[in-house]
């Protein structure tokens, strides 16, 4: 059988993503025994420091039956120089997965070229396919599916924002997004996903991407490797907060999403997110289930 990697949501189709969920379903409800990775390991490269990408997989690929090893590029020769290809061509030798977090697209590319085991992107720069599942499974708890659903989405048209266009032009779902000028999506992505058929729609103004949605997203305004951008950011997205008033305008069922760490009186008031409204940390365990059935489909 083929290998298959996932490096962004637009590498699997609409069944696909509904059997992925029916799997992590079972997982969540305890319902599923197996250990398809017994015996097996997962190399988990991290560029980028992480919380909930390195404990879930890590936990996941415990949980089915394998292990998880953690690489710091700063531990291993990528971070001297060694090329990309050369590290792909000795993991896939050693073990039966990849999953890297890094900063350049192009890298978790490469490396997918190159290795003969899977590849998972766990976030870059450009993507962050692994959270925005997660989020689209809340979104099926929360609303039974995504048919006719209006997702927004306020702030940096950042990894997360383009990993969502992706999912609208997948599922079919309404996607309005809320960026200031000069921080708007990928136009490569939006161009694809608007020649595609996708709902989507760029505004710069909070108020008209969140009415009538039944799933209202942010992120924060600095992302990592942004740090030094940080005061030209905040004054760029004043306005941008999510707020009370703001959830007041989206669907009254609507729910409150964010990938997390949150910086709370920024892109999300503490009311909203510590909210009724808010699915937040359902949201964070639903990275384990998703991604424990990601690992079970591609190494399994």
């Amino acid at each position: 059988m083929a290998k298959r990697d996932f490096l962004a949501i637009a590498d699997f189709t609409r069944d696909e993503i509904r059997s992925l969920f029916d799997l992590a379903e079972r997982m969540k409800k305890g319902a599923y025994r197996e250990a398809p990775l017994a015996g097996k390991t997962l190399a988990m490269i991290f560029a980028k420091s992480s919380t909930r990408t390195r404990v879930s997989f890590e936990v996941g690929a415990y949980q089915l039956g394998g292990r998880a090893l953690f690489l710091s590029s700063r531990d291993i020769q990528l971070g001297r120089g060694e090329p990309i290809a050369d590290t792909a061509r000795v993991l896939s030798r050693y073990v039966d997965g990849i999953m890297i977090r890094t900063f350049d697209h192009n890298d978790v590319v490469e490396l997918a070229r190159h290795a003969t085991i899977p590849v998972i992107n766990g976030l870059t720069d450009l993507s962050h396919p692994c959270q925005v599942l997660a989020d689209l499974f809340t979104m099926r708890e929360a609303f039974g599916g995504w048919e006719g659903k209006r997702v927004a989405w306020v702030g940096d048209g950042n990894n997360m924002a383009n990993s969502w266009i992706e999912a609208a032009q997948v599922l079919g779902f309404e996607l309005r997004l809320a960026c200031p000028e000069g921080f708007e999506p990928n136009r490569g992505m939006f161009d694809r996903a608007k020649a595609a058929g996708g709902c989507i729609e760029i505004t710069e103004v909070p108020e008209e991407a969140v009415e009538g949605a039944h799933v209202v997203n942010t992120d924060v305004w600095a992302s990592m490797g942004q740090e030094q951008e940080a005061e030209v950011r905040r004054r760029a997205f004043k306005g941008y907060t999510v707020d009370a008033e703001l959830m007041k305008l989206a669907d009254p069922k609507a729910i409150f999403l964010h990938c997390l760490p949150a910086h709370r009186g920024e892109e999300v008031t503490a009311d909203v997110i510590e909210g009724p409204q808010s699915r937040v940390w359902d949201e964070a365990e639903n990275r384990l289930h998703v991604q424990k059935a990601l690992l079970a489909v591609l190494m399994g």
